[in-house]
């Protein structure tokens, strides 16, 4: 709230205390995010910590998501339950325990069928984590754009669109089968040359925590990152009720594979007529 007094202009503290608020979260959600709690996944999981320690990672990253959607909404519409947050929440329960379980199934596929030692061992974790992340990142792209040609990849990958506002849990609302492939196409290159199950674990981690930021209804700042960051700025777009203007931004993580394929997100803000999606959209299978 602004005063004037005697002519001059003066500021509430508690205007001023929501605008630094406001301003941390517009630049802080991402770094926080994507370095402070994918960060602390990796020094958890390099210094022998328990598993547990990376849910606890993950729900710090779901309740900053939700905080942040509260002080920085991009619609604040968004915000208001559709009578969907029970069925997303049960898709994120479902989709993370199939993460989780691919996770612990890695050493017997290894025993089954064992990997050449082509994995880097030798590289800096961090750097072992990054690589895997990259080449995860080409599969689950490679799916998903795809999943937009292919009428029976299509069928499944219609939940994740049938969505009818943009949030930071919207990013687990899929079908089980279709996270499966997507995720199975993202793992097996590196489960073939040797990926280690610590390296997998924080890989999970990570992927939870891009979906949470790609589908945030957040209003932040990450500048020029923009371009190379598969983030919710762009990938808004894919999730537009129009035949083909959404075919943009399959990637997960980055925007590399999508400027590779000439599918990168447009630089514009997309109009609110363009929400919500199509309604002949196939509804999620916890509607069924």
């Amino acid at each position: 709230m602004t005063a004037t007094i005697h002519g001059m202009s003066t500021t509430s503290p508690t205007s001023t205390a929501a605008t630094a608020a406001q301003a941390v979260a517009r630049y802080g959600y991402v770094p926080f995010m994507l370095i402070g709690l994918n960060g602390a996944g990796i020094v958890f999981t390099a210094g022998g910590a328990q598993k547990y320690w990376l849910l606890a990672v993950l729900v710090v990253a779901i309740t900053t998501t939700f905080l942040v959607e509260l002080v920085i909404p991009y619609d604040t519409a968004w915000n208001r339950d559709r009578a969907d947050s029970t069925r997303d929440r049960i898709h994120v329960a479902v989709n993370e325990t199939l993460i989780l379980a691919s996770v612990a199934t890695i050493p017997l596929l290894a025993a089954i069928v064992p990997a050449p030692p082509l994995w880097p061992h030798s590289w800096p974790f961090i750097a072992q984590v990054l690589a895997a992340i990259l080449v995860a990142d080409l599969g689950i792209t490679v799916v998903h754009l795809a999943s937009h040609k292919i009428g029976v990849l299509w069928r499944f990958h219609a939940v994740h669109h049938s969505i009818t506002r943009f949030y930071g849990l919207n990013g687990q609302m899929k079908h089980p089968l279709h996270q499966t492939v997507e995720m199975a196409a993202g793992v097996a290159p590196l489960i073939l040359i040797g990926l280690p199950v610590d390296v997998a674990s924080v890989l999970a981690l990570a992927v939870a925590i891009q979906l949470l930021l790609q589908h945030s209804n957040a209003d932040y700042r990450i500048g020029p990152a923009k371009y190379v960051l598969a983030l919710n700025e762009g990938h808004r777009f894919h999730h537009l009720k129009w035949a083909g203007v959404g075919d943009v931004n399959f990637g997960l993580f980055t925007l590399v594979w999508d400027h590779l394929m000439r599918t990168p997100p447009g630089n514009s803000t997309p109009p609110s007529s363009a929400w919500p999606p199509n309604p002949t959209t196939p509804p999620a299978i916890c509607g069924r």
